[in-house]
């Protein structure tokens, strides 16, 4: 009992807590190097306050970028540059103090080195937004909608302009490919709406096998279901032959190929081919466009994993995020084949991404002296 007992109480333990992000710390150390030498701002690049992932350091950035600090005589002197600060960046993030700002200063270990602190908090608002894209693309793959192909490639467009852009900023190095293990391509993911499309294909194709030869842009990794697949492979090979093609034809091809093994009986492939509706291109475009958004549910998943990486550099997940869309380009090839959308532009390239929001970071369990502000102002 008493063993019982405390296993209860074992598993009723809070989990510990994230550790804090690097990027939090250069966050602190860049904003503790523009409290101790104004100048500095000059010297850092190009850095928005959303950069930052700290609600707070954010407001407190935005100040720096919208107050004038005080002549360097006068900043020795006194504490006019933090106090402006403060008063600026309250109204935003009304849990700063003048402790913190104080706390900024003492963490950070040279002000000279403020331009490398910049550059760590740009690769981590870079890899925000990469997986915010990630998300917005597996959203698209799975949202139903009038046009869901349509939805889906165009997030992939907006995520392959922000990689244009994070290849230009963040310059290749040796060793540029991602180190991360690839996610496993998720199994096509079978359902009876895709089972249905597939059957009413297969049937259809079968009674109307003058139109195969409109099917090259579908390809049996298309199908959700393994035997469907091989049937399919059966009525195309058959059509490539010369050969007749009808529901008999198509029983002993699928003989010959071992098909009728596991369960899988004569019957139940005179069946499956013996109710044909429609056309062959239209139900080839269904299961076309079913494994589309399969490929790019699987692409988003594959950055999503690179992202959470910290140890990928911003350029090893832009190489790894291309690689990742290269398979949904294949298959977008395909679909434009199929739909006859041939007139298709390339995206421009320009910046027309979503903003990454600002993401609150957790204060660190150290000293007193050296907490983040526990709430900030939105």
């Amino acid at each position: 009992m008493a063993d019982h007992a405390r296993a209860a109480a074992d598993e009723e333990l809070p989990e510990d807590p994230a550790p804090t992000p690097v990027v939090h710390y250069a966050e602190q150390a860049l904003l503790g190097a523009l409290l101790l030498v104004p100048e500095r701002l000059k010297t850092i690049g190009l850095l928005e306050p959303e950069h930052f992932a700290n609600t707070a350091h954010s407001a407190l950035f935005a100040a720096m970028c919208t107050t004038s600090p005080p002549a360097p005589e006068v900043h020795r002197a006194s504490p006019v540059w933090p106090n402006q600060l403060l008063a600026a960046a309250q109204p935003r993030a009304r849990a700063l103090t003048a402790a913190y700002l104080h706390t900024l200063i003492s963490i950070c270990p040279t002000d000279a080195h403020a331009p490398a602190y910049a550059q760590i908090v740009r690769s981590g608002h870079a890899r925000r937004v990469l997986r915010r894209h990630a998300g917005l693309l597996a959203q698209a793959a799975r949202a139903p909608g009038p046009d869901p192909a349509a939805a889906a490639l165009a997030r992939a467009d907006q995520l392959a302009v922000y990689l244009d852009e994070l290849v230009t900023a963040f310059p290749s190095h040796p060793g540029s490919m991602p180190r991360t293990p690839p996610v496993p391509a998720p199994a096509a993911e079978a359902s009876v709406e895709a089972e249905d499309e597939e059957r009413m294909l297969l049937a259809t194709a079968t009674a109307h096998p003058d139109d195969l030869p409109r099917l090259r842009w579908l390809h049996e990794s298309d199908f959700t279901v393994p035997v469907h697949a091989a049937l399919f492979a059966c009525l195309t090979a058959l059509a490539r032959r010369g050969a007749p093609v009808d529901p008999i034809t198509v029983l002993w091809e699928a003989q010959q190929r071992g098909l009728l093994r596991d369960g899988l009986g004569p019957a139940e492939v005179l069946d499956l081919l013996a109710h044909p509706a429609g056309s062959p291109e239209h139900w080839g475009q269904k299961v076309l466009q079913r494994a589309l958004l399969g490929q790019a549910g699987a692409a988003a998943a594959r950055i999503e994993a690179l992202t959470t990486d910290e140890a990928t550099s911003v350029h090893q997940l832009a190489t790894g995020s291309r690689r990742a869309l290269s398979a949904l380009s294949t298959v977008r090839g395909r679909w434009h084949q199929a739909t006859g959308n041939f007139a298709e532009k390339p995206p421009a390239r320009r910046s027309a991404v979503p903003r990454a929001p600002a993401v609150r970071t957790p204060a660190p369990r150290a000293s007193p002296a050296a907490r983040t502000p526990s709430r900030s102002g939105r």
